[in-house]
């Protein structure tokens, strides 16, 4: 692969096949932070037997069906690009990342097979590489998924940064896959080797689980929430969803409501039952937020209830036109794997702009120390405070 004209945006990634400009996504001439790390790095160093303890020489994934777990921005994968990968990933930012690093490092189309979290796995993994993902229930569930395809001879490494990759990290690839031990610490990244145990009986996949909603939080009290792995909050209600429940706006029927980074589904469910008749869309940028959006909404509405679920980052153009909605309601995220960073939510809140008809109304809830009322008055020229709390705010803007 070639070395094309670099983004303003892109950081130089040096490997043993080559240096690649990466970008993450969406590309922002200003974004300060890497589309890779030295985990990234790493694993790679290894796979070409140039990392130490590397004592088998290089890895041969010639021939080999090789599966890429979890890669963030596609470093991994487009590195890796020659030898056709199967890419895994919950992220629809982190897979339009991976397609525009492809084609910049001049890999052919189609070099790689791009899978969602929630995708028929293949039928045989030769080599699996496994980038740790934050969330441990994530983990599990995508190696209870991957583990029947996996064979005595598979090679099976994970990567992270040592501050991802924990004592319950290995007992969950010791428990599901097999045998297990860890690399010494380069750079602060570490590697996971796992040696596939064919007599292991790992037990049921967990996931999906339920539970039932606390019963004072207003329309959805009671009700079944559905969780797929690696959905935020999965395991309870989070404290600021709870507060917006108990304060939610009422739509009429035939309006266009968007539950905008939905996770489980549980406010626009709630919007929902709060307004027969109204139009959901829920969105998310997690293939697990947006299934299990769809089974809390169906669980709760039923099969025929309008709705619609989109995998999409914020909401761009080609997820809900310009002028069509009415309510949008939000608890954006302020983290970006380790990082902490507003980029998610103005992106959020300028997307629900262009989708709000003239009167619609973005309703947020958000840490009161973020001030996101500052981006509300900039963008929309008002705001106004719903209701507040000593760690949360409620706040409401109108599109004029």
């Amino acid at each position: 692969m070639n070395r094309l004209s670099t983004p303003a945006a892109a950081t130089p990634f040096t490997t043993p096949w080559g240096t690649l400009d990466l970008t993450r996504y969406p590309e922002d001439p200003r974004e300060r932070l890497r589309a890779w790390d030295a985990a990234d790095e790493y694993l790679l160093r290894h796979l070409a037997g140039e990392a130490a303890g590397a004592e088998g020489g290089a890895t041969d994934l010639t021939g080999r069906t090789v599966v890429v777990l979890g890669d963030r921005w596609g470093a991994l994968t487009t590195a890796l690009a020659a030898h056709a990968p199967v890419q895994i990933s919950d992220s629809h930012l982190g897979r339009q990342a991976t397609l525009a690093n492809l084609a910049r490092a001049g890999a052919a189309p189609g070099a790689a097979r791009l899978l969602t979290t929630q995708d028929t796995r293949p039928e045989r993994i030769d080599v699996l590489l496994v980038r740790v993902p934050k969330s441990l229930a994530l983990l599990e569930d995508q190696l209870h998924r991957l583990a029947p395809a996996v064979h005595p001879g598979t090679v099976v490494i994970g990567t992270g940064m040592v501050t991802e990759i924990h004592t319950s990290t290995l007992r969950l690839f010791e428990r599901i896959l097999g045998p297990t031990r860890t690399s010494l610490a380069v750079r602060k990244a570490r590697l996971v080797f796992c040696t596939p145990d064919p007599a292991l009986d790992p037990g049921p996949n967990p996931w999906p689980h339920s539970y039932a909603l606390p019963d004072d939080i207003g329309p959805a009290a009671g009700r079944t929430v559905v969780n797929h792995a690696g959905t935020f909050c999965a395991e309870r209600l989070d404290i600021g969803t709870r507060f917006l429940l108990g304060h939610l706006p009422a739509a009429a029927p035939g309006d266009r409501v968007v539950d905008l980074g939905c996770g489980n589904g549980v406010v626009g469910t709630a919007a929902a039952l709060a307004g027969p008749g109204a139009e959901i869309v829920f969105v998310d940028e997690s293939h697990q937020a947006v299934a299990s959006a769809e089974a809390t909404f169906r669980t709760n509405l039923g099969p025929d209830a309008p709705a619609r679920f989109l995998t999409a980052d914020a909401l761009d153009t080609e997820a809900v036109p310009a002028g069509s909605v009415d309510l949008v309601l939000n608890n954006p995220p302020f983290h970006s794997h380790q990082a902490t960073t507003d980029a998610t939510a103005w992106r959020m809140f300028t997307g629900a702009r262009r989708a709000l008809r003239p009167g619609g109304e973005l309703w947020v809830v958000g840490n009161r120390h973020l001030g996101y009322h500052v981006k509300l008055r900039r963008l929309f020229g008002n705001c106004q405070l719903v209701a507040g709390n000593p760690k949360f705010v409620i706040l409401r803007a109108v599109k004029r």
